[in-house]
């Protein structure tokens, strides 16, 4: 496996695969279905548009699921690889549960929002979910009292920080995806856009993702049994 040299510029990019060993259940099955709901009635704008009393209940019910989940071991090895090189480290998350955060990732971007924070459809104003009222269906604006949605990226939005993802990119030596499909855009072509600069390209799955052509090292399994060891052994000629 490769070893970490002290210019190496470390990018990683997360997705289900991760947080599926915490127990929050992965992004959606092959039948189009996101737990047990179409992706379009609960995740695109048009869902809330049509029903934000439904949309509502769904990310509430992933927002209590994501409060129950833990940190795993894959998690803290993304921790402890920043603390060793904390200026040349980057993380982009698909996910939205927050599990990074709360195992202490400081250079973290989450592409696709957060279950813990709202924003309003009218003044556009950003809440934690603990500073609202989460009683009734339909949470309204603490500041204008319109209607409140999810801050979620859904299918039809742009990802959040996209230019400071590209522009990270760029300058990475290694990248490394865990616990991605490859069929989720922009995010699928992230590895493209590294190993067209030179970048080391390392992959951890349950199973070769879509875009594993452009995986120079595949490594199969569970990110929680596989990142400890694997950060132990690249970080191993590091001073």
């Amino acid at each position: 496996m490769y070893k970490l040299k002290e210019n190496d510029f470390v990018c990683i990019l997360t997705g289900a695969g991760i947080s599926a060993e915490s127990g929050i259940q992965t992004f959606r099955d092959g039948d189009g279905l996101w737990e047990n709901h179409r992706v379009e009635d609960v995740a695109t704008p048009e869902g809330f548009i049509k029903n934000p009393i439904l949309v509502w209940k769904f990310y509430k019910e992933r927002y209590a699921a994501a409060l129950d989940a833990e940190p795993n071991p894959g998690h803290k090895a993304l921790v402890d690889l920043e603390a060793m090189i904390p200026d040349k480290f980057f993380l982009i998350t698909q996910n939205v549960d927050g599990l990074h955060r709360r195992a202490g990732s400081q250079n973290l971007v989450e592409m696709h929002g957060r279950l813990s924070a709202c924003f309003c459809i009218k003044c556009a104003k950003h809440f934690q979910l603990t500073e609202i009222n989460l009683k009734p269906a339909l949470p309204h604006c603490p500041a204008c009292g319109n209607y409140l949605r999810p801050d979620i990226v859904w299918f039809g939005e742009m990802p959040y920080h996209m230019d400071q993802i590209l522009a990270t990119i760029k300058k990475c030596t290694v990248f490394i995806t865990i616990g991605t499909s490859g069929n989720v855009y922009p995010a699928a072509s992230f590895m493209a856009e590294a190993r067209k600069i030179g970048a080391v390209t390392i992959t951890v799955n349950l199973e070769e993702p879509l875009n594993n052509q452009e995986t120079q090292h595949f490594i199969k399994g569970k990110a929680g049994e596989i990142l400890p060891g694997l950060v132990k052994d690249m970080t191993a000629e590091l001073g």
